[in-house]
């Protein structure tokens, strides 16, 4: 009996040890599958907020996050914009990407199947039509469809709406952008679309005939979107990174590089901008690309100096500033030059003091922020921001925020605060104007010149596509075929890397 029972027990240790090696004894978490890959996978949308080219350079605040935490994990990001929301959520429910990020809301519908991480921002739903149309007070009075992005919060929202309005309508398109909706609006192609406020203030940067008509369902907090599972692992890391980076300050941060430039619209300011882009900076870009600087390139130059001259070699103020970068004669001599009226050295000439003052900007503000701060004293003088910075201080703020330096520069024209500085009274509100304004014609300058890079694609390929081949006529058949066949691969290629160049950033 006593051999019996220990040969069972053998067989029994036998038998445990050969299905644990059939099948892991716990399966791993959905972080540690993460680590174990090597890449963290992230589903995104094309957009300026989330994840867009600028340049070579990839940028977003959703792409800078997600890399942030792929770092924090130690492992790669795999970031894949998809096509529209339906591919994306789809990607997400068969376990193609980890999590979504994208500037999304968590609706009640997406609510039943996904979770949310940490907010980061809050945005409102509002109603889109075109100046100097029928504006609606409400539903009651929207007359056409609206346009929305299928599969949106907009579109979930007048899913509801429906009941109360039986008459309302809407059009919901695949398209992932809502700039393209918001276009169609502005080219008259649609009366109405529904999207995000902050979507809105940065489209009327590029369309300033967009008006808001009506805004709904306010303060509607932005997040990442996983899936819901037991498993809390990727959840709680989120959890984790998204509040320690709260705390740090970086998501604020984040929030004022893409957000804190837009202020109230101004219709006939955007407007004005853009049309003396199309028809004054070509004049003048050679020279702003010649003076461009690593800090400052020559779209940020050419931002720089429409806010200060409006890209007029004559300017003058009451000050005795002038020309096309406005500069004073003490800046004219620091910096070398002689005729602050010619174009070519007022731009040299600025762009040399920007530098310089770039330079004296302290180490301790992040190099994001330096140039922020480097405007503000090339309009405000640069003690004037110093004594901001010391006033930021002594309220308990961030010297080194920009976030935090801008709320404090009005107070430099009140009196019981400018006494209490080393240099006095100071335009402090202007200057955070000044800024804001600079930072938003850099916006629209980078947007103006990818739509009009993009035109002269379209048109580069609708001539190779009309142009017919032309072969010599004492060319032999044998060889006229061959060439033939040679010009079609070329246009076919050529034709290709013009379609590539359009849909890939």
């Amino acid at each position: 009996m006593k051999n019996n029972s220990s040969i069972t027990c053998l067989l029994l240790l036998a038998l445990s040890l050969f299905m644990s090696g059939c099948e892991p004894l716990q399966d791993f978490s959905q972080l540690q599958q993460i680590q174990q890959r090597g890449v963290l996978r992230v589903g995104t949308l094309n957009t300026p907020v989330s994840y867009v080219y600028v340049g070579d350079t990839l940028s977003g605040m959703d792409y800078e996050l997600a890399n942030d935490f792929a770092n924090h994990l130690g492992v790669r990001l795999d970031m894949s914009p998809a096509y529209s929301l339906t591919e994306l959520f789809n990607e997400l429910d068969n376990g193609n990407i980890d999590f979504i990020a994208a500037g999304l809301t968590l609706t009640p519908e997406r609510a039943e199947k996904y979770r949310s991480a940490p907010p980061f921002y809050n945005v409102s739903r509002t109603l889109v039509y075109r100046q100097g149309s029928n504006k609606p007070k409400d539903f009651s009075e929207v007359d056409d469809p609206i346009l929305v992005l299928k599969d949106s919060g907009p579109e979930e929202l007048l899913k509801q709406r429906k009941i109360q309005y039986p008459t309302l309508d809407w059009i919901a398109t695949d398209d992932e952008d809502p700039m393209v909706i918001l276009r169609m609006v502005a080219d008259g192609e649609a009366t109405y679309a529904m999207v995000d406020d902050k979507v809105l203030a940065r489209a009327q940067r590029y369309y300033p005939s967009l008006a808001e008509a009506f805004t709904l369902e306010k303060q509607l907090p932005v997040a990442w979107m996983l899936k819901k599972s037991i498993d809390d692992s990727l959840y709680s890391a989120l959890i984790e990174f998204i509040g320690s980076n709260h705390q740090s300050g970086h998501v604020a941060k984040l929030i004022e590089r893409y957000f804190g430039h837009i202020e109230k619209f101004d219709f006939v300011d955007a407007r004005s901008f853009l049309q003396r882009a199309k028809t004054t900076l070509p004049r003048y870009r050679e020279l702003f690309e010649k003076y461009q600087t690593e800090q400052f390139d020559w779209i940020l130059l050419a931002a720089i100096s429409y806010q200060e001259s409006h890209w007029k070699p004559n300017a003058r103020s009451p000050t005795g500033v002038r020309g096309m970068m406005m500069l004073t004669n003490d800046t004219a001599d620091f910096v070398g030059i002689t005729n602050r009226l010619d174009p070519e050295q007022s731009i040299e000439g600025g762009a040399k003091y920007l530098t310089y003052l770039l330079g004296l900007i302290p180490d301790s503000v992040h190099k994001d922020e330096k140039i922020w701060f480097a405007l503000a004293a090339y309009n405000l003088g640069f003690g004037h921001l110093m004594d901001a910075r010391r006033l930021t201080k002594s309220i308990g703020k961030d010297q080194d925020n920009w976030a935090d330096v801008k709320d404090v520069l009005p107070l430099l024209q009140r009196k019981q605060w400018h006494q209490r500085t080393r240099y006095g009274y100071a335009r402090g509100g202007e200057a955070r104007h000044y800024v804001n304004n600079i930072r938003q014609y850099q916006e629209s300058l980078v947007w103006l010149i990818r739509e009009q890079a993009k035109e002269a694609l379209l048109a580069e390929q609708a001539a190779l596509q009309e142009q017919p081949p032309t072969l010599s006529e004492d060319a032999s058949s044998a060889t006229a075929t061959l060439e033939q066949t040679s010009s079609a691969v070329t246009l076919e290629q050529a034709s290709a890397a013009i379609n590539t160049e359009i849909v890939t950033p």
